[in-house]
């Protein structure tokens, strides 16, 4: 759906150029969700608006279902832009205006629907984001996951193919957070719209997202199916995200490791594997020890897994990881 060649982005400050994003090349599949992460400056903002030329790109080319959108001209800018919807951080909601009339703002602007088509399309947005009680209420009366179920339903008020979500939870409580990720999960199944989510947080990429790319100082340092990039990251950037979301202290763990005696491994187990007595049962068959030292089961979004770091010992320890590589866990040395 999208494809970034060798895209460049850079801002003048005074006689200099300031790099933002370096060249790059990207592709999002079509009616996928796709994640962009880093911290603070990464450039992945700067990515996401380049998608709809918020930002103009320095140099490179940038395609969406095949047309160069860098070539378009004020009004092919304008209609392109009814494609795509966005969600915004902070809402972006206009407080002199109901529920209603901000979701119909888009439409008015356009032209295209008379009065009543307008608010019967409206009805039916509001009855998406499971808000169609609070139509002729302000946005001052709403509560935050209810103004951005607002966005949401602006934003796709023109039908668009893309929705762009710039840090759509980020300033919600943990709880409205996964009403919305659920809400924007739902969006994407049921409409096959393709999604473009940044965040910072590694926890909204695992909920929600099939893909992820991962930003650090304007270069996409590590990107693939979440599953991969979250169960074995390689970058340290990733990695860092990773150990942030699972509370873990790599550095810690290793000071522990020093007591234990064995082989020190890391088994991942994904699918149906995770809940099968797989590390039990080759224990007995080999009669190797073990000592379990850390440890998760949880989803990535549909995908059941589960990590243990455990310490082996015996004599038969090469048969028991053949045992579990066989039995499609990946086995991960860390000494």
């Amino acid at each position: 759906m999208i494809e970034f060649f060798e895209v460049h982005k850079a801002y003048p400050v005074g006689t200099e150029q300031i790099t933002a994003l370096q060249p790059c090349n990207l592709q999002i599949p079509s009616g996928q969700i796709f994640g962009l992460i880093g911290h603070s400056g990464a450039g992945k903002s700067t990515l996401l608006r380049l998608i709809n030329r918020l930002e103009e790109p320095s140099s490179g080319r940038i395609e969406v279902a095949g047309q160069d959108i860098t070539a378009l001209d004020a009004a092919g800018l304008r209609a392109f832009r009814r494609q795509v919807g966005m969600i915004f951080q902070h809402f972006n909601l206009l407080s002199s205006r109901t529920v209603a009339q901000n979701v119909a703002m888009p439409l008015q602007l356009a032209g295209e629907l008379s009065r009543a088509a307008i608010k019967d399309k409206v009805q039916q947005l509001l009855l998406r984001v499971g808000l169609q009680d609070h139509a002729d209420k302000y946005p001052a009366q709403l509560s935050g996951g209810q103004k951005q179920r607002v966005g949401i339903a602006r934003a796709l008020s023109t039908d668009p193919r893309i929705l762009l979500c710039d840090e759509a939870t980020s300033a919600l409580d943990p709880q409205t957070t996964g009403q919305v990720l659920q809400l924007l999960s739902e969006i994407n199944r049921e409409l096959g719209l393709t999604l473009v989510l940044i965040t910072h947080e590694m926890d909204v990429i695992r909920r929600i997202c099939d893909q992820v790319a991962v930003m650090d100082a304007g270069v996409i340092v590590e990107q693939g199916p979440v599953p991969q990039v979250f169960l074995h990251p390689q970058h340290a950037t990733t990695r860092r995200f990773v150990q942030e979301a699972e509370q873990l202290d790599e550095n810690q763990l290793h000071q522990d490791f020093a007591q234990v005696q064995g082989r020190i491994l890391r088994l991942t187990f994904q699918g149906e594997t995770t809940y099968q007595p797989l590390l039990g049962r080759v224990v007995r068959e080999t009669g190797v020890d073990f000592t379990l030292l850390a440890g998760r089961i949880d989803r990535i979004r549909d995908l059941p897994y589960g990590q243990l770091t455990v310490a082996f010992d015996g004599a038969e320890l090469d048969l028991a990881l053949q045992r579990l590589q066989a039995a499609d866990v990946h086995v991960e040395v860390l000494r």
